[in-house]
């Protein structure tokens, strides 16, 4: 009788949101202070802070500034402004505040699924160990994915306006944001979004010249523009801690940094849109869900800018992905799911041996395989299943 009432406790208590919200928090708070011990991890905040103060001293923004931080700035211009509020505070209160911001906007973003409150709970476990991986670098990644996944479901409730909005703020911070447009086929009012579209993208654009000088920011772009094509070239290298994608694997597996990228891309990108030709299935949610997943996931797997921290954004789609699915589970689909747990999101912790850890996962970018298979099989299903089909039972909420 004890053991059944403490199961049903615990059970309510692991249901309950705001108790998942709490140990967020918490996680936010053990990364922060464990890295602050440290003394020297929070290269990426410092990173972000900076950005605002050189661009305030009209300083190129994508220089390497060693006296300040290791590493160089990739983040457009516009994110001078985002990341300006928290350079207000002490550095380590904004560093605090930083952590709790992706933290709250990332389980937002969640919460607004069309799925059942068990499935959304789920959802928040299955990529808790993913997360915690994004804070310990101090990453903005958590948000650039709660930013895919409210373009997505802003969409869903015809807030196109919005919706717009978060497209472009995402691009003009990070690029990965324009994947948002994804989406496109399932808006009702096209005309009215591709206008929001244009009015967003040149507000972002011309906004940062509004507090820094037009010349300078023009330059910016530029600037931008060449650092991100240095830097592609870098992550293509067999000893970068990036390239964790899909020609990560084979560059690092076959020992050859010339492989190209375009292959692999125009391969990907012609399977991702495939799906798009089934019209008849745009009404069902299982199958709008499943493009939001593969979009999630195929932003990652194809960036050679993709590293470990990055997999908060793929793993969230494979969480999404393994919660539509129709019950009871292949075992195909468990089994993928598994390998996901093991080889992506415990890649990194002390669960894999760090001579495997450092020998096989990251140095043949092998935390990349189980998402870049389960993508492979999740666009199967998207164009061979009947979604509108009775015998589907998506289980999600309308």
């Amino acid at each position: 009788m004890n053991y059944n009432k403490t199961q049903q406790l615990l059970e309510k208590l692991f249901s309950n949101r705001s108790f998942i919200l709490s140990i967020w928090f918490l996680l936010a708070v053990i990364a922060t202070l464990k890295q602050l011990k440290a003394g020297e991890e929070h290269n990426n905040y410092l990173i972000f802070k900076y950005t605002f103060f050189h661009a305030k001293d009209h300083l190129n923004l994508y220089l390497k500034y060693p006296a300040e931080y290791g590493d160089m700035n990739h983040y457009g211009p516009l994110f001078s402004l985002v990341i300006a509020p928290f350079t207000l505070f002490p550095k380590y209160v904004g560093m605090f505040l930083w952590q709790i911001v992706n933290v709250v906007t990332l389980y937002y973003a969640i919460s607004t699924l069309p799925l059942k409150n068990s499935k959304i709970v789920a959802v928040y476990w299955i990529i808790t160990n993913e997360l915690l991986s994004s804070l310990f670098s101090f990453q903005i990644n958590p948000s650039i994915t709660a930013i895919i996944i409210l373009s997505y479901t802003m969409i869903e409730r015809k807030n196109n306006f919005f919706a717009a909005f978060l497209i472009f703020l995402g691009t003009y911070i990070k690029l990965y944001g324009i994947v948002g447009l994804a989406f496109f086929f399932f808006v009702k009012n096209k005309p009215k979004f591709i206008a929001y579209c244009i009015f967003w993208a040149v507000l972002f654009f011309i906004l940062p010249m509004f507090f820094f000088s037009p010349d300078y920011i023009i330059q910016c772009y530029k600037d931008w523009s060449v650092s991100l094509s240095a830097k592609q070239l870098e992550n293509a290298t067999l000893v970068s801690w990036q390239d964790v994608s899909i020609m990560g694997i084979f560059r690092r597996t076959l020992q050859d940094p010339s492989i190209p990228n375009w292959p692999f891309l125009l391969g990907g990108i012609i399977l991702f849109c495939l799906p798009y030709v089934r019209l008849g299935q745009y009404k069902s949610n299982s199958f709008r869900m499943m493009y939001l997943a593969s979009t999630l996931i195929f932003t990652v797997v194809f960036s050679n800018s993709s590293e470990s921290q990055t997999y908060i954004i793929a793993f969230t789609g494979v969480a999404i992905w393994f919660m539509i699915q129709q019950r009871p589970l292949k075992t195909e689909i468990i089994g993928l799911f598994i390998f996901a747990i093991l080889l992506t999101t415990m890649a990194p912790t002390d669960f894999i041996p760090k001579y495997i850890r450092d020998n096989y996962i990251m140095r043949y970018s092998l935390k990349a395989l189980p998402c870049a298979l389960i993508w492979l099989y999740l666009s199967y299903q998207m164009l061979v299943t009947d979604f509108k089909s009775k015998r589907i039972e998506t289980e999600l909420e309308i």
